[in-house]
């Protein structure tokens, strides 16, 4: 228990094991050689399937330098009745090829296992598919691709100085000849590689957080080769951009009264305040008091980071609970295991090159402090974090100019989406529906949490998600679900 914070620091920072990339050959044309997984995906998913693609580095010239894509399969479980594939991302942007497996785990419907070969991949630069690395440290790499919280102006500088360096290990470093490649684009246009390898007409789709903006780019460049398109927690439009970061403040104050609430309701346990009022009151003192009084390594900033990744989802509520109780008591929180270095490097690696090349963030530290002091007040539970600078910063201008997602193409776009997301809040939500049109229906929850489709236990989105994969029938309309008690 008394390790509750440090564990969720290392769950947020997604510290994947990253062994060796697949050794199977690359797939010859039109056909993919599926054999033994590498290690680690195949420990944690044994029922995969695996090979490695060789792609294009860069688009532009297909002809030359290639680097390579691990993929994985699912089969169908009933090959009578498949329908075709189901490409899958889980987010991140991470490694993706154990996710058919999480997904089969998570009780992924038997209609839709008989429907489909299930498709994992590590996006380019992550995992098995030739990865990326700025030679990170451990206090480099603890915080991923979510800035620090900041109080005032001398927060951002220090983040500032540190955001430079973390620059100059990325540009300068041993994968400098993949930054100007690693994009949200360029992972779309991988896919469409799978969809050729695969030997497939069309892809169907189901990708969650950043993977809805993955799935958003593919429909916008490859509109017919799109099959039924499934795009869940989503982002904005514009995809993982400052204005989109600068959501989690109101993320975070969408999502706070549900965890309040709980906490309120369970007193007698927790001892944190019998309204959610006082529970709420709790946090901004806990953070105050570990800005000034570090709990060894817990500082204030490292304590909000913990509650916000710990809001992704109600399972993790009473661990939580439990931490800040402890907190609150002055019970020594002991340091966490440091994890595997490695692989936190080339998450955090990763998630830089995919973030800063997809579009150009502020320059000016100047604009930073200004809005890091608007955002403190407008949404103070974590404003100060999402305004705060990060490396892009200090990046290149992109390769080539964001894609501009828009209503051009086939209806069958299907957005499922939780009220009080934290992290892909329902107002950037809105905006990827706005933008879609006619393209898109979108199903909303009344529920909180990162994760609508299979994760949040609702009934009603499973059912309308699961009849459009297997039978293409978009909502008549937009859909309101209401709660339900996972």
């Amino acid at each position: 228990m008394r390790r509750t914070l440090p564990v969720a620091l290392a769950v947020a920072g997604l510290a994947t094991a990253m062994l060796p990339a697949v050794s199977q050959a690359a797939a010859p044309s039109g056909g993919v050689r599926w054999g033994a997984c590498p290690a680690d995906v195949a420990k944690a998913a044994p029922d995969l399937q695996c090979a490695t693609l060789q792609v294009p580095l860069d688009y532009r010239n297909p002809d030359g330098k290639r680097i390579e894509l691990g993929i994985s399969r699912l089969p169908s479980t009933n090959p009578a009745h498949r329908k075709g594939v189901l490409l899958t991302d889980p987010g991140g942007p991470a490694p993706g090829m154990t996710f058919p497996a999480d997904l089969a785990k998570l009780k992924l419907p038997k209609s839709v296992r008989d429907g489909y070969d299930v498709i994992g991949f590590d996006p380019r630069g992550f995992g098995h598919s030739t990865p990326v690395s700025c030679d990170l440290t451990h206090d480099q790499s603890k915080y991923g691709i979510v800035p620090t919280y900041a109080r005032n102006t001398a927060d951002v500088l220090k983040t500032a100085a540190d955001a430079k360096q973390i620059a100059k290990q990325c540009l300068t470093g041993k994968s400098a000849w993949m930054r100007p490649y690693i994009s949200t684009a360029n992972s779309a246009r991988d896919l469409n590689q799978i969809r050729i390898a695969l030997g497939e007409s069309q892809i169907s789709y189901l990708g969650m957080s950043w993977g809805s903006y993955l799935g958003a780019v593919y429909t916008t460049l490859f509109p017919q080769q799109g099959g039924r398109f499934v795009v869940d927690s989503n982002l904005s439009e514009g995809g993982w951009t400052y204005p989109y970061e600068r959501l989690y403040g109101q993320g975070f104050q969408d999502r706070l009264p549900d965890f309040a609430k709980f906490v309120a309701a369970n007193d007698a346990k927790y001892h944190l305040g019998s309204t959610p009022a006082q529970v709420t009151a709790k946090y901004y003192e806990l953070a105050d008091r570990l800005d000034r009084k570090p709990n060894n390594e817990i500082d204030g900033k490292r304590f909000r980071y913990a509650t916000f990744a710990t809001l992704f989802g109600d399972k993790r509520f009473d661990e939580l609970a439990k931490a800040w109780h402890e907190l609150d008591a002055g019970v020594q929180i002991p340091p966490g295991a440091p994890g595997d270095l490695a692989a936190a490097d080339n998450m955090a690696s990763g998630e830089l090159f995919t973030t800063c090349n997809d579009s150009r963030w502020p320059t000016s530290v100047g604009s930073y402090v200004a809005n890091v002091a608007v955002d403190h007040l407008r949404y103070p539970a974590f404003g100060g974090a999402g305004a705060n600078i990060q490396p892009c910063a200090f990046w290149p201008d992109p390769a080539e100019p964001p894609v501009r997602i828009g209503d051009k193409g086939p209806s069958n776009v299907l957005m499922t989406q939780n009220l009080r997301d934290p992290v892909t809040p329902l107002a950037g939500a809105v905006r990827m529906r706005q933008a879609l049109g006619e393209r898109a229906r979108m199903v909303t929850a009344d529920h909180g949490g990162h994760g609508t489709y299979l994760v949040s236990g609702n009934q009603c989105v499973t059912d309308v998600v699961t009849t459009f994969l297997t039978t293409g029938r978009l909502p008549a309309q937009d859909m309101a679900c209401k709660a339900e008690t996972p």
